[in-house]
């Protein structure tokens, strides 16, 4: 059954505008994020090319998905009559999110001075690689630069090969989660009247090496540096992913004393706890290889569906290794409606996940499909009182 759109859904941000001139992963899951919950994300896009993100992934999946309830406006920003058009937008607009190079809007004459003149109440998102201060200011910043740079590739992978970076946009979609936090943090200190207007500046570096815990701390502490441990985990074990009888994989984590000792008790060999090697969790650490052995022969003997029912049933937490074809249409995906099936044209289903997270009295919605190109220009334009605004929303010829 498929999940209608709401249109008419009011979320907690009904009543903020966006103007979203961002490309590319990081800003638009930010304002994917704020359209969920009821902004009016008005996506400024380059006639006749439009985002980029429109071209990631195969049948344009990024832009179905990260584009949802948002609007789309043609508009050529870089010619005169085009900033013409974006001043006036920018003029009614709450929250301005943009990723150009630092300098670029200062370059055009709308640098945040300029436009809190006409708009004293603008928070102005700005989104980069590293920061707009700082000496890589000016260096480019995609996200793959960031997860090698950050210290997340360095200790991703096996201490026998070399470093690995990410199979998805990781430091994008972190820093786009981060920056929805930022701009409700600006909004609801202008509400208390704390500040009018100021800048969100959002780099991909910081958020990204924010989560990858106090190695920093650590590392002025004890002079170590974090190697890469493949599946292990350098303050608790066991912990790592098992072969079954039936060539799947199940994950197993335990990290407290007492679901080691249920572990223990479960495989057969209680007297595990008593043997130094294992018997707390900086010893079972030290000697996780040795200890990974021992579980893994234990759970070969049974197929993944066997181990989950045997573990569950002994209250040792496990579970499985899933792709999307397993998630798909998994038991808890739909029962919580993670995932719900929307229209798309031409597709007989669109699996999409829900606005999280999930609010009690106000929650998020998807209210509409991700906008064709230039879907919402005339409509945006009259809202503005234009008719005919020349050629700042048509593509010139030959571009």
């Amino acid at each position: 059954m498929k999940t209608p759109y709401t249109p008419d859904a009011k979320g907690p941000l009904d009543g903020l505008r966006v103007v979203d001139m961002t490309r590319l992963a990081a800003g638009n899951m930010m304002t994917h994020m704020l359209a969920d919950f009821g902004a009016d994300v008005i996506k400024i896009e380059r006639p006749g090319k439009g985002d980029d993100l429109r071209r990631f992934g195969e049948a344009e999946s990024w832009w179905k998905v990260y584009a949802r309830s948002k609007r789309s406006m043609e508009l050529d920003f870089r010619s005169d009559a085009g900033r013409e058009v974006l001043g006036q937008l920018i003029a009614s607009a709450d929250i301005l999110c943009e990723n150009f190079v630092p300098g670029t809007l200062e370059k055009w004459g709308m640098g945040p001075e300029d436009l809190w003149q006409a708009n004293e109440k603008l928070i102005i998102v700005r989104v980069s690689g590293w920061g707009q201060t700082g000496p890589y200011k000016d260096k480019p910043g995609f996200g793959s630069l960031i997860e090698g740079m950050s210290g997340f590739a360095a200790m991703t992978g096996w201490a026998d090969k070399p470093p690995l970076l990410p199979p998805l946009a990781l430091a994008d979609m972190v820093a786009g989660l981060a920056g929805f936090g930022g701009v409700l943090s600006a909004v609801i200190a202008r509400d208390k009247g704390a500040a009018k207007g100021q800048v969100v500046d959002l780099s991909l570096f910081e958020p990204l090496f924010g989560i990858l815990g106090p190695w920093a701390a650590a590392y002025e502490t004890t002079g170590k540096v974090p190697q890469r441990m493949g599946n292990s985990s350098e303050v608790a074990a066991p912990r790592g992913l098992y072969p079954t009888k039936d060539g799947k994989y199940i994950a197993m984590s335990a990290s407290m004393q007492s679901m080691w000792e249920k572990l223990a008790a479960a495989i057969g060999q209680p007297e595990l706890n008593d043997d130094p090697r294992y018997a707390t969790s900086r010893a079972r650490v030290e000697h996780a290889a040795e200890l990974d052995a021992i579980i893994a022969a234990n759970m070969k003997t049974r197929t993944l569906d066997e181990n989950l029912a045997f573990f569950e049933a002994e209250g040792v937490t496990v579970g499985p290794i899933c792709d999307i074809s397993d998630l798909i249409d998994h038991p808890y995906i739909r029962g919580r409606e993670v995932l719900q099936d929307f229209e798309y044209e031409g597709m007989e289903r669109l699996p999409m996940h829900q606005a999280f997270p999930r609010l009690s009295a106000t929650p998020g919605a998807v209210r509409a499909r991700a906008p064709r190109l230039g879907e919402h220009t005339a409509e945006i334009l009259a809202e503005l009182g234009i008719d005919d605004p020349g050629e700042a929303c048509r593509a010139k010829e030959g571009a």
